[in-house]
Order: structure tokens, then sequence, then C-alpha cells
């Protein structure tokens, strides 16, 4: 068994090694007080693309991990070693344990994620310790198809999704030498909140950003 404590993107977990989350048999899938459908509808997707929820009794954590290694493989060429650069398929089941995790699928192919925490599940920097601040992290699309707007319509999910659970902010972080990432948020609305310090998991100083949301509705 291993117990993991880290940053919100990390988790704290108890798990077996190479094994997802379980439910025990029988019981609902439980995933809080703003549980969401399991095929997500938007009009924003790119032709032939879907987002639904992680299923832990179909999908694969190979293909996720998979994803998020060659999506962060250009950061990774910068030097930048963000954990989804280098973890394991058991790093990555306790990444989604206990997090809305969404799943971009074209020809039922994994070619986008993020994962989200309501207000109350982050933690880590004083920031995500506000009781009003959701976060999204394990943000990623598939080297082929950027510039498509899939990015963008994972970012509208999950900031609804914030919304909807009565989050005053969304929050997120990257590295402060990621530049153009942070550009890309910035032009969404997001600013410069604080800086947080995961070494030796990662090997940079990270940026907290948030974004104010619309009160929801």
């Amino acid at each position: 068994m291993t117990v993991w404590g880290g940053p919100p993107w990390l988790g704290s977990v108890v798990l077996s090694p190479k094994s997802p989350p379980e439910r025990e048999s029988g019981s609902p899938d439980r995933r809080g007080p703003y549980a969401y459908p399991a095929v997500i509808e938007t009009s924003q997707l790119p032709p032939g693309i879907s987002l639904r929820e992680w299923n832990a009794e179909e999908d694969s954590l190979v293909e996720l991990t998979d994803l998020l290694h060659r999506s962060y493989a250009g950061l990774a060429e910068m030097g930048l070693r963000y954990v989804a650069t280098y973890q394991d398929e058991e790093t990555t089941a306790r990444r989604i344990a206990g997090v809305e995790c969404t799943l971009a699928l074209l020809d039922n192919q994994m070619v986008g994620t993020v994962t989200f925490r309501p207000p109350g599940r982050s933690r880590g920097c004083p920031w995500y310790d506000h009781p009003d601040v959701a976060s999204f992290g394990q943000f990623c699309v598939d080297p082929d198809l950027r510039r498509v707007g899939l990015g963008s319509a994972l970012l509208d999910h999950v900031e609804a999704r914030a919304a909807q659970s009565g989050a005053a902010e969304i929050a997120c972080d990257t590295a402060e030498q990621a530049t153009h990432l942070i550009e890309m948020y910035e032009a969404r609305g997001y600013r410069f909140i604080e800086y947080a310090d995961w070494r030796p998991m990662t090997n940079f100083r990270s940026v907290v950003l948030s974004k104010t949301l619309p009160t929801a509705r």
C-alpha cells in the first residue's frame, strides 16, 4: 500500500500499486455534492470530439498516462519537470482519485483531459486553501489536436463547473518559465496571485493564477 501527500494536483490517497480508485460493490458512484452527467453536452467542441467523465471500470490508466506524457513532452524539452512528464499509472490514479476527471474523446481515443476540484477540495498553497476557490489541473490536449478549440472547450467546461459549484474563483498553477501558458491563461481573464514551490516533485517555482467567476445561477 502507498500513502501519498503533496500539492492539490497530486492528491492524497491510499492505493495498492497499479490499482485505480475503487467503489464498494453495489454503492453509487459518488462525486461529491456537485455530480455532473457522464456525457457532457457542449456546443463548443470541435467536430467529432465528445467530453465525458472518467469511468474507472472501463477507461485505461495506461492510455491516460501516455496522453499526459505526449502532451507535456514539449515542456519537458524546455527542461521543466512537471509531474505529468514522468508520472506512472499509479500516480495517474492518485491524481484523479476523488476529483472530477473529464476526458475528451475522438473515435473513442483519449485526446484531452482536465481534472476539477470544487471549493473546499483544493489545497497546497494559501490561495487554494480559500473556501470559495475551485481549481483545475492535469490539463492537456493531444499535440496533434492543438489550435482547434479543444483546450478552450475543456477550460470552458471546468470554469462552468466552478460556477455551478458556487465558487467565486477558479485557480490553477504552472511553471513561472512557461510564459506561453501564463499568457494563454491571462488572455482568458486569469491573474497572478502568488508563488508556490513543490520541489522536488517539480524542478521549478510555480505561479498560481486565478479567475473571478460570474455569479452562478
